[in-house]
């Protein structure tokens, strides 16, 4: 259940999910930290007891103090020095006799001297009934009671451990520590050592409102976070993910990601590369229909003339005219058989470089691999045709450009193919390689009757209509082929006539240089 939760909820759902668990710990965390300070820092304030405890028994001991009245208040002034940070220290004897009391005393805060003016205040057993100690005159007694849990402490059978307490009473906050005074290994009484404590109170509040105040900052910054997440993330992503399912469901475009398209982030990015992948597979897709439309009508036509010439040859005796007929079947099955090979090479080309890696590629090298290819089958032909190469307006520079090699070749050996299928015997071929703007230049020009189109541009449609005598040399989609690498690669081609008195077609390719 937790798997498919995670597995196909969304992802600001998976967010607040997270963030609520790590609320949950934090919570559990803050409670039981917010419960620990109190009682820690009530622990340090009893060792500080502890070890006043220590030391004033330490004392005891040395000074063999008895555990009466007169000598304990005696004791109380002389020591008044290890008392200065305290606001209360009393002795108890074994029966629960308040002895002295620090209270009782008028010990001056700061010089600490005895004031002979001022008279003790009368100390009266505990009454056990009531566990309060009775007093006229002593208000600090009566507003922290520490006879009843003094009482409590002696009834325990192993007081050797101290006794802690803290409570608040009339809106003070009191620390109070009780341990055994013992002499000789003999417990004499019991010393209490007890303070107000409120700034306990006030470091506990702070850190509880420090503590509470960060964890609002924190969710309001994750709650500032989560609706930025879910307005500048996750809401354009789920209208891509609708347009991708429209695509998919062949449903009506949708055109609510177009405003993601104008962002500069990755989801503007994103936005636009899912927008020219559309592009480019609906037009793939009329390119396939109207490729397939335009083949079908191409094939229909030598075939309707191949059906009648066979509807002839069955019928007739002339030899003459059989021999015609033939021709001309041949002539049909060789344009048939043209159209289906260069349709298949169309197809072939635009899945091998829609998976081929374009590299760093030396044209030149490539120009001349292919042009000593065609002169070399040229030299065993009637026509006596010389394909020529000119570098001279490089002057030494390098043409690279980003490709892949087989597609370059194929571009330079349909134009070759072109221009010797329409140049007459004995005329040659000119190859120019030259720089121009950012781009690599090749020319390619020959002296046949050039492009009878007024619109030159049609010679690189599909099965354009100007087509030589011998058709099934060509099928029509031969420069078409051509114009589609050159464009994939980043480039563009140009057909003109040559001007002036020389005749011929003149073909120019731009490549950008690569670097």
């Amino acid at each position: 259940m937790r798997s498919n939760f995670f597995s196909s909820s969304s992802i600001l759902k998976k967010f607040l999910v997270f963030n609520l668990i790590v609320f949950l710990f934090l919570g559990i965390f803050t409670y039981l930290y917010l419960n620990a300070i109190k009682p820690n820092l009530v622990k340090s304030r009893s060792d500080h007891h502890s070890r006043i405890i220590n030391n004033t028994t330490d004392h005891i001991n040395r000074l063999n103090i008895e555990f009466t009245k007169e000598s304990s208040t005696k004791f109380l002034l002389d020591a008044r020095f290890l008392f200065q940070n305290l606001d209360r220290v009393q002795l108890y004897d074994l029966n629960l006799n308040l002895l002295a009391d620090t209270d009782t005393l008028d010990l001056v805060q700061d010089v600490f001297i005895r004031n002979e003016g001022v008279q003790e205040s009368s100390i009266e057993k505990i009454d056990e009934s009531k566990n309060t100690i009775e007093s006229s005159t002593d208000l600090k007694t009566s507003a922290f009671n520490t006879g009843t849990h003094v009482g409590i402490y002696s009834k325990i059978k192993n007081n050797t451990e101290k006794l802690v307490v803290d409570e608040t009473h009339n809106n003070n906050f009191y620390v109070m520590t009780i341990d055994s005074v013992n002499v000789d290994g003999k417990n004499k009484g019991y010393i209490v050592v007890s303070e107000i404590a409120n700034d306990i109170l006030v470091a506990v509040e702070e850190r509880k409102n420090f503590i509470l105040r960060t964890v609002f900052s924190v969710a309001i910054v994750i709650l500032i976070f989560s609706v930025f997440l879910n307005k500048y993330i996750l809401k354009p992503i789920r209208s891509l993910v609708l347009y991708t399912k429209a695509i998919k469901e062949k449903d009506v475009k949708i055109d609510k990601h177009e405003k993601y398209m104008i962002r500069k982030d990755e989801v503007g990015q994103l936005s636009r590369s899912l927008n020219e992948m559309t592009e480019d597979l609906y037009k793939r897709i009329n390119i396939a229909e109207t490729f397939s439309s335009d083949l079908a009508h191409e094939i229909r036509n030598p075939l309707t003339s191949l059906k009648s010439a066979s509807e002839v040859l069955e019928n007739t005796s002339d030899n003459e005219k059989r021999k015609k007929l033939i021709k001309v079947i041949s002539h049909d099955v060789e344009r048939v058989e043209r159209l289906i090979t260069d349709y298949s090479q169309i197809l072939k080309d635009e899945a091998s470089l829609s998976r081929a890696k374009m590299v760093k590629i030396d044209l030149p090298s490539v120009v001349d691999s292919v042009v000593e290819d065609f002169n070399s089958n040229l030299v065993n032909s009637n026509k006596n045709i010389k394909i020529n190469v000119n570098y001279s307006k490089l002057n030494g520079s390098k043409l690279h450009v980003l490709g892949v090699e087989s597609k370059l070749e194929q571009i330079i050996a349909n134009l070759l193919d072109n221009a010797v299928s329409f140049s007459p015997p004995d005329s040659k071929i000119s190859i120019i390689c030259d720089i121009k703007s950012k781009n690599i230049q090749l020319v390619i020009v020959d002296e046949g009757p050039g492009f009878n189109e007024k619109n030159i541009d049609k010679v690189f449609k599909r099965f354009y209509s100007n087509r030589p005598e011998k058709f099934g040399e060509h099928s029509g989609l031969g420069l078409n082929i051509v114009k589609n690498i050159v464009e994939l690669h980043g480039g563009s081609i140009i057909a003109s006539n040559q001007t002036g008195s020389k005749k011929g077609a003149r073909i120019e390719v731009l490549l950008p240089v690569y670097k």
